[in-house]
């Protein structure tokens, strides 16, 4: 293993350099948009907007991190938002049956915990393609879900709980705090530990990898436990704004998250990522939906211009990748 740290370490190097070149080519695109709105629209920049634009883009920052494991690895996480939903109804199903908050959450991320070793254990001992794999999570929690609800609305009555999602701290909303929370271990995982390069290492050649030691399918188990680790704490997240459980409850952020992800500058051919480009690319999205909505943009533009950007960035991804 010792001999991966040690091949590994220009290329670690090299892809710190880019991605921090490319976080900051991002950023100053989020400024231009931020600039743009404030001219167009005297309504972007107010304290609400701007609060709620935050909240906005939390909780699929937080996505795209887990998502930016699994996609480093070279693999492809399509259950989070159901992970999402199935987490609202189960944290709900825990508090409306008396468990402590505390106990609850905590039960609840074991749930996504379990899910994201049942994914592991589809792809390294099963022999499936995550795509597929995590495609069958996808449908299978929304009716586990539903069947649990018999398909109805879960209300949770614990107003300290649900009060959560509107707190602020130091004019900062607490959703925005809890990206935090998970941005800074994330980003010392993957950048400061030998498991981190793993990751890095098994997507870029899993066979190499192997070879040098890396136990490739624990590595894959981590990336996939992680990504619904994540996505269940948003569920958690959600239901403290939400103040329901509801299996059908974000449908569709697993694209928001892989689109946050790649806009961030993850290669979906993997080897190639960050923790902090996924976060702007979140952020990027937010703005995008935000400004839309107050310049009152039909709200199929906002989708063409997502696709449109995807397609932007693995193509620029492609020709980097064809010049090394």
């Amino acid at each position: 293993m010792a001999s991966v740290d040690v091949a590994t370490a220009k290329a670690v190097k090299a892809r710190r350099n880019y991605s921090f070149l490319f976080a900051l080519t991002l950023l100053g695109l989020l400024v231009l948009l931020w600039a743009v709105l404030a001219f167009a629209t005297p309504n972007f920049l107010t304290d609400k907007n701007i609060s709620n634009l935050m909240r906005q883009g939390s909780m699929i920052a937080i996505l795209a991190v887990g998502q930016t494991f699994v996609i480093i690895t070279a693999g492809i996480d399509l259950s989070v938002g159901a992970v999402v939903g199935f987490s609202t109804v189960v944290i709900a199903l825990l508090l409306q049956a008396g468990v402590p908050v505390w106990a609850a959450i905590l039960i609840t991320l074991l749930v996504g915990l379990g899910i994201g070793l049942f994914h592991g254990f589809g792809i390294t001992r099963m022999g499936l393609p995550p795509f597929i794999i995590t495609l069958a999570s996808l449908t299978s929690l929304r009716g586990i879900g539903l069947l649990m609800t018999n398909g109805s609305t879960i209300s949770i009555q614990n107003d300290a709980f649900t009060e959560f999602a509107t707190l602020d701290f130091l004019g900062i909303p607490s959703l925005f705090w809890m990206v935090i929370l998970v941005a800074v271990p994330a980003y010392v995982f993957l950048n400061h530990t030998r498991w981190g390069r793993y990751l890095f290492a098994v997507g870029s050649n899993p066979e190499s990898a192997r070879l040098s030691g890396v136990r490739v399918n624990r590595v894959i188990y981590l990336a996939y436990a992680l990504s619904s680790i994540f996505a269940a704490f948003v569920g958690v997240l959600l239901a403290t704004r939400i103040g329901i459980g509801n299996a059908t409850q974000a449908e569709g952020w697993e694209l928001q998250a892989i689109a946050s992800t790649v806009i961030g500058g993850t290669s979906l051919f993997g080897a190639v990522g960050s923790i902090h480009g996924p976060l702007i690319g979140a952020f990027i999205l937010a703005t995008i939906n935000n400004g839309a909505n107050l310049l009152n943009v039909n709200s199929f533009w906002q989708r063409i211009i997502t696709g449109g950007l995807i397609i932007v960035i693995v193509y620029f991804d492609q020709l980097r990748r064809r010049g090394r």
